[in-house]
């Protein structure tokens, strides 16, 4: 059964002089010529993308788009009309957002958060920018300490409101935020904390997340990075835990807490020492 909106793996079953088409169980789904892997022939198994096209027809490509069915992406706006604008998914189409789907109306070169879905009536892939709906802390997938895909949602006076897994949303709190970052950045993360909520008679949960990985793994991890940065510095770093955090993050890409827990680690295995300026690689 083949997924709009989706990846498919379709088999070539005929060739044309403007491309191929393949198995769809039924007259076959066009793979414009532009879009063929070199040297196809009949048989062969491709992954592609399946979508309409601007006469609607359901086309192939092998072109890779910028959000799928069910994602949520941060795409840029083309074109304006009085239905609805265009935003750019990385495809031949642009996905249309209509009117009644956007939050405050879209203008060109605009860069807007939307979740990619399927509209009932006509079957075509579409976007919206009402987020909400889709999102839900009542059910959770994910448990305390699992990594998890994070994406900034808006921010709060607390932090940053962030999604998760395309499910869920939780809070990444202003002293977990070591850099830059603004709605539509993506990057990996953990469950810090669940709290049971009582809302209207009906229970939901909320979430605090931090980037990176949870306890002494990320400790783990950035053990090899100390001692690479500083074999590459003459066995010598001006950095300790009096350094400022904002430093510390910009050198070693890791939260001063995290900086601390390793070169703890690391002092305790003896391979390194404490200086009053810094560390030193014994």
């Amino acid at each position: 059964m083949i997924k709009v909106g989706e990846y498919n793996n379709l088999k070539v079953i005929r060739e044309v002089a403007f491309g191929v088409y393949l198995d769809d169980g039924a007259e076959g789904i066009l793979l414009p010529k532009r879009f063929m892997p070199e040297n196809v022939k009949i048989d062969d198994e491709i992954k592609v993308f399946l979508y309409h096209d601007g006469e609607d027809r359901l086309i192939a490509t092998t072109q890779k788009p910028k959000g799928v069915l069910g994602d949520i992406v941060k795409l840029k706006c083309i074109t304006v009309t009085p239905q609805g604008a265009f935003l750019d998914n990385g495809l031949m189409k642009d996905i249309f957002v209509p009117k009644s789907k956007q939050q405050r109306g879209m203008i060109p070169n605009g860069e807007y958060l939307v979740k990619i879905y399927l509209d009932e009536q006509t079957g075509r892939l579409a976007a919206t920018e009402k987020i909400e709906p889709f999102l839900s802390n009542e059910e959770l997938t994910v448990k305390e300490l699992d990594i998890v895909d994070l994406l900034v949602y808006r921010r709060t006076d607390i932090g940053y409101v962030v999604i998760i897994n395309n499910q869920h949303t939780g809070v990444l709190h202003h002293n977990e935020i070591y850099r830059d970052i603004t709605s539509g950045d993506t990057f990996k993360g953990f469950i810090k904390k669940i709290y049971p909520e009582d809302k209207a008679g009906k229970e939901r949960f909320r979430i605090d997340v931090a980037a990176g990985k949870p306890g002494y793994n990320r400790v783990e991890d950035e053990t090899q990075k100390i001692i690479r940065l500083l074999q590459e510095n003459d066995g010598y770093l001006p950095y300790y835990d009096k350094s400022d955090p904002e430093e510390i993050y910009s050198f070693f890409g890791m939260s001063k807490k995290t900086f601390k827990m390793t070169v703890g680690n690391l002092y305790k295995q003896k391979k390194i020492s404490l200086e009053k300026t810094g560390i030193r690689l014994l």
